[in-house]
């Protein structure tokens, strides 16, 4: 299953039906969580309201509990008797036990622990594995920390947040699969939020998961190229069509991998 539902993923708790459809409509996808986002209380009746609803699947990802919980194997028998199909594993680690996950189901590697972001190569080769993710707040207490970022406003994240979120991406680069950035726990940092987004955009990831719909369309208009860069995209692509190997274009010696970020940005100015 190839991924391509949008920039802007969503997370909505599974326990909260009341809050689906407007998820839906605010962003590309909705992630409905059956981990963290749900008291382990609550987490029966959350399994009967994604039984009960009507939801598209194509737009929807179900976050599920880590393999080997007895949480896990209730969220994949719950999930069976829907249409929904692609799920995302919190804390994935063990390449081995992802592998023998129901092949009905196609899989986003959420790498938020230690021995998830060493083991994310593995876990990117697997046929199962569609998209990865990092997490960082995970990570750092994975590693017995206090806080993923740096102190004061606007700050970014610590050495070892961004090491994680480099080498889950490069990992999911090499296997030619999606990577999925990190959400920005801080929702009134929308300057944060922004600069986030177009990184992620510009180092290529194929989306961002956020945690309330107001940070959608920054996300949005962070992997939405400007008008500058389509015109500039659409043209270089002209001229290489009749051009041969390596050009000069506006200045700009033009090869192969500009001509990649062109029509990448074709792509993402088409959706």
């Amino acid at each position: 299953m190839s991924f391509d539902l949008g920039p802007a993923l969503l997370f909505c708790p599974a326990d909260r039906p009341d809050r689906y459809a407007t998820a839906l409509q605010r962003a590309d996808a909705v992630i409905l969580d059956l981990e963290d986002a749900v008291a382990p209380s609550r987490r029966a009746a959350a399994r009967g309201a994604l039984i009960d609803a009507e939801l598209d699947p194509a737009r929807v990802i179900v976050r599920v509990n880590p393999v080997g919980t007895p949480d896990f194997e209730a969220d994949l028998a719950t999930l069976s008797q829907t249409d929904l199909r692609l799920v995302m594993v919190a804390k994935a680690e063990s390449p081995k036990r992802i592998a023998r996950i129901d092949p009905r189901f196609s899989v986003i590697a959420l790498c938020e622990t230690a021995r998830g972001v060493v083991a994310c190569e593995k876990i990117a080769a697997l046929d199962n594995v569609t998209a990865l993710m990092w997490g960082a707040d995970d990570l750092v207490a994975s590693l017995g920390g206090t806080a993923s970022r740096r102190p004061g406003a606007g700050a970014g994240y610590r050495d070892v947040a961004r090491y994680a979120r480099a080498r889950v991406l490069l990992a999911a680069g090499a296997r030619r699969i999606a990577a999925i950035d990190a959400v920005h726990l801080d929702i009134a940092d929308e300057r944060g939020l922004r600069a986030e987004a177009e990184d992620a955009a510009a180092s290529g990831f194929a989306a961002s998961a956020c945690i309330h719909p107001r940070q959608v369309e920054t996300i949005r208009a962070a992997y939405r190229p400007d008008d500058e860069t389509v015109r500039w995209a659409r043209g270089v692509l002209a001229a290489a069509e009749s051009e041969g190997g390596v050009f000069a274009f506006e200045g700009r010696m033009i090869d192969e991998p500009l001509l990649r970020q062109a029509r990448t940005a074709l792509a993402r100015a088409a959706r």
